[in-house]
């Protein structure tokens, strides 16, 4: 499939706002996002965050890195915690962030050995992942200072992200433009929307990395949460994590959410997959394909709290990532460690190492074109 064709609707989950907001978001729509200084980078660049509430959600954002630094949801009680992991400081997302809550690109995901060909010229990116690149290599969209601009229309609030990738950045061709928006409506919905345009013939794969706990951040794992994905096949990997190129069946293995179970449920089983990615770290093929329109593909959900969360989108994978590489040496916002487990993450995009793999729906973008993607996170309890 050519991606130059694709309409995309990114979202993903609704994010955090601090007591920095006051009151609370009525009839006629969401309180107007409020900004405040976070934190300076090394070389001083300021980096802002902004706070943004609507129909019960709460959400902090970043400039650095398009971060969401909290999301936070109501239980079935109407108590409120944040559901997503991070940090308190711009110091630590600088120096020891897995993506927490970060924009990716210009590529989600694993690119074998960093290197592909497009149109008879073959690129090497930016290696930051063993021998291979990952989400757009080391200074990849997540660690980039973003241009935001505040919005409100109608009953939805939202925030309008910006950055220009010069040809050349951590290997890619191209002077790629990006802008990511996120909204939140007035039923409280977390949408994404993704649109990127290049100078040059390029790859482009934009994701968001927010790892959920809907019990809470620092509560323990999300191994008892309970996961269905519409998919019946997957992408199995090597030892490296990157795809062989195989449309696996999920039946029969650990990797079947077609009907809901809990996340650990098969998670410690001897299944050479789950060895390689140390639990689960691969890519759903969804059942649906590319969609104009965003449509249903998965549904998360924590018996404790009674917190659901829905996620709809345009794209044909789901990355399911279940939090392997959190090893205990990381402290929170909420001023507790993050271990194996406690999180996961729910990545919406085209398939890992897609430019390598010419049986995959394709990535590759050129002057004229436009990407575009929607996800949209809907929260309950």
């Amino acid at each position: 499939m050519d991606m130059s064709r694709r309409t995309v609707i990114a979202g993903a989950a609704a994010a955090g706002v601090t007591a920095a907001l006051s009151g609370t978001a009525h009839a006629t729509g969401g309180i107007k996002p409020v900004k405040e200084l976070f934190g300076r980078l090394a070389d001083g660049t300021e980096v802002y965050r902004w706070s943004l509430e609507n129909g019960g959600t709460r959400m902090k954002v970043l400039s650095y890195g398009g971060i969401v630094q909290s999301l936070e949801l109501p239980d079935r009680r109407g108590r409120y915690a944040n559901v997503s992991l991070g940090f308190g400081t711009i110091e630590d997302y600088v120096s020891s962030s897995p993506y927490f809550g970060a924009l990716i690109g210009r590529y989600g995901n694993r690119i074998d050995r960093g290197r592909f060909t497009l149109d008879g010229t073959t690129y090497q990116l930016s290696v930051n992942d063993g021998d291979h690149s990952l989400h757009g290599g080391a200074q990849g969209f997540d660690k980039r200072v973003w241009d935001v601009q505040p919005f409100r229309r109608g009953s939805d609030v939202g925030l309008r992200l910006r950055h220009t990738s010069a040809d050349g950045e951590m290997g890619y061709p191209g002077t790629l433009k990006a802008e990511v928006t996120y909204t939140l409506t007035r039923s409280g919905d977390w949408r994404i929307d993704y649109e990127a345009t290049t100078d040059k013939p390029t790859v482009c794969n934009l994701t968001s990395h927010v790892y959920f706990n809907l019990a809470g951040e620092g509560s323990g794992t999300v191994y008892d949460h309970e996961l269905s994905i519409a998919a019946s096949r997957y992408t199995p990997v090597d030892a490296g994590l990157i795809p062989t190129g195989e449309l696996a069946k999920v039946a029969g293995t650990p990797f079947d959410f077609r009907r809901t179970k809990t996340v650990g449920e098969d998670i410690r089983d001897a299944h050479q997959q789950l060895l390689y990615g140390k639990g689960i770290d691969h890519n759903w093929v969804l059942d649906k394909g590319i969609t104009a329109r965003p449509e249903h593909v998965a549904t998360l959900r924590d018996p404790r709290s009674g917190r659901t969360m829905k996620i709809a989108t345009t794209e044909p994978g789901l990355q399911f990532y279940s939090g392997n590489f959190l090893d205990g040496t990381l402290v929170g916002s909420g001023g507790r460690i993050y271990r194996q487990g406690d999180a996961l993450c729910l990545e919406t995009q085209h398939f890992p190492d897609s430019p390598n793999q010419p049986s995959f729906p394709s990535t590759v973008l050129r002057p004229g074109q436009t990407y575009r993607s929607t996800t949209v996170h809907s929260f309950g309890a």
